[in-house]
């Protein structure tokens, strides 16, 4: 039986979705969805088997801990979904089928995405390397394997994410989606070297409300962080297919810097890791209460 036959008949046995879960606070009570597609760190003995990586390196495209640090998002009234599968495994934040043929041992679909920058550069739905440009396989995937992937995990995962989605427009009479990730502590911005504590995303104004977007700025500013804003991430496909803000479905991606509470090279929290939970705790609550304020406004109150 494949990994994912064996976790599929889990997942029937015993009632559990074992590739994610919905945290629902008792009563939603903010506009708010938290999701986290990037954090799951279940490495299963085959995936592990099949890849040519240790159990170390094939941690380096995790988004270390962000569940965690984002783990009061239900304790304020808003709902996080958080992934167990790791991103090495199958990347949620793609198209569902940006494939690249030369991985598996037989014909993919003809409606694959072969051609898209993260395709090429190895981090497509099914990545091909982790970070540093290591390469995860010895050979290639079986395509049916490949396929089931999208089918029982991405596919249940996006329709959960937009069924939250949906449930909280209906209630609010809008929905503002935060994308949760976390980044290296050294990035490029325009060339140059660059180490901000958070960067937020809206797919340079098209996913969210500027209104939106510079508050989520602002307060991480008041709270003493540096900030850039869309670079050099702008936000993935979950940033973009869901941030609808003529809808108002609103859209961000929030990155953290690893190097705020984790060791880069061992994959440990570091003690600051508390504080930093802490400060993240504090940003839900000044966020969350600028939107109830802004909902109040008028114009902008709940249908």
């Amino acid at each position: 039986m494949t990994e994912l036959g064996r976790q599929e008949r889990q997942a029937d046995g015993d009632g559990r979705n074992v590739f994610f879960e919905v945290i629902r606070p008792e009563t939603q009570t903010l506009p708010l969805v938290f999701n986290s597609p990037h954090s799951g760190r279940v490495y299963t003995r085959e995936f592990l088997a099949a890849s040519r990586l240790d159990a170390q390196q094939i941690r380096r495209s995790e988004d270390l801990y962000v569940d965690e640090l984002f783990s009061a998002a239900p304790a304020f009234g808003a709902p996080l979904q958080r992934a167990f599968f790791p991103r090495a495994f199958l990347d949620v934040n793609r198209e569902p089928f940006e494939l690249d043929p030369r991985m598996f041992s037989g014909p993919l679909p003809a409606h694959i995405n072969a051609v898209s920058p993260r395709v090429i550069g190895g981090l497509g739905t099914i990545p091909k390397i982790v970070a540093e440009n290591m390469p995860i396989y010895d050979a290639p995937l079986d395509v049916a394997e490949g396929l089931s992937r999208i089918e029982w995990i991405y596919r249940p995962y996006h329709q959960s994410l937009k069924a939250l989605l949906q449930e909280t427009r209906r209630n609010f009479g809008r929905a503002v989606l935060i994308d949760c990730h976390s980044m290296p502590g050294t990035v490029s911005v325009g060339g140059h070297r660059r180490r901000p504590d958070f960067i937020i995303g809206d797919r340079y104004g098209t996913s969210a409300s500027a209104a939106i977007a510079y508050a989520a700025i602002s307060i991480l500013e008041g709270m003493g962080f540096s900030t850039a804003y869309n670079k050099p991430y702008a936000g993935g496909f979950i940033t973009e297919h869901y941030g609808r803000p003529a809808a108002d479905c609103h859209a961000l991606q929030i990155e953290i810097s690893r190097r705020l509470y984790a060791d880069e090279a061992s994959l440990q929290k570091k003690p600051e890791f508390v504080a930093v939970k802490q400060a993240v705790n504090l940003f839900i609550g000044e966020f969350a209460a600028f939107l109830m304020a802004e909902g109040e406004a008028p114009g902008l109150a709940a249908e």
